[in-house]
């Protein structure tokens, strides 16, 4: 990807990073429900691993996936990793602050580290949020710089090629409306 198409890319991208800086703030002072055929549960190294249609609901985000393990480090901080599901993917939905619109998203597996608010999604990533939408091999997005990075390769790489590339759709937005801040 040459340095002005990947620059395209990063301020495309940048057009929807702020779906996650704008998700329903109320949603945080939910709790949280987890719904999962089988738990594990290991006090002493706080970890939590729910396995089996895993369901888990905070408010308006739900996530989906086959297997989900949470843990927690010494100052409360928790990590959370989300693996297969339906068609082998975890998924994710939540609703934007003050509007009627929703992020989707999914992947081979979703990791996010609240300490860091850094979210991953590796293998058959794919972001949308309303009519927008980004799908790569891996999307990073950094809560805190509300930064992405998407790569065609896995685990942030970048494979030289024509097929599998990094694909973004943006959709125009009506005369007078502001553009959303995804």
């Amino acid at each position: 990807m040459n340095k002005t198409h990947r620059q395209f890319v990063l301020l495309a991208l940048l057009a929807l990073s702020t779906s996650f800086v704008f998700a329903e703030k109320a949603d945080r002072s939910k709790p949280v429900n987890i719904e999962a055929d089988r738990v594990t549960v290991d006090d002493k190294n706080k970890i939590h691993i729910f396995e089996g249609h895993v369901v888990l609901t905070q408010g308006t985000l739900t996530i989906r996936s086959d297997k989900l393990v949470v843990s927690q480090d010494m100052e409360g901080y928790q990590r959370g990793i989300a693996t297969g599901g339906e068609g082998g993917l975890a998924r994710f939905r939540q609703k934007r602050e003050g509007k009627n619109e929703w992020v989707d998203g999914e992947g081979e597996r979703i990791e996010h580290d609240a300490r860091s608010e850094l979210s991953q999604f590796f293998q058959r990533a794919h972001v949308k949020n309303g009519d927008d939408e980004v799908r790569g091999q891996y999307i990073q997005y950094n809560g805190v710089t509300e930064t992405y990075v998407v790569t065609n390769g896995p685990n942030a790489t970048t494979i030289p090629s024509q097929q599998g590339r990094v694909q973004v759709t943006i959709q125009p937005k009506k005369k007078g409306e502001a553009s959303p801040a995804p």
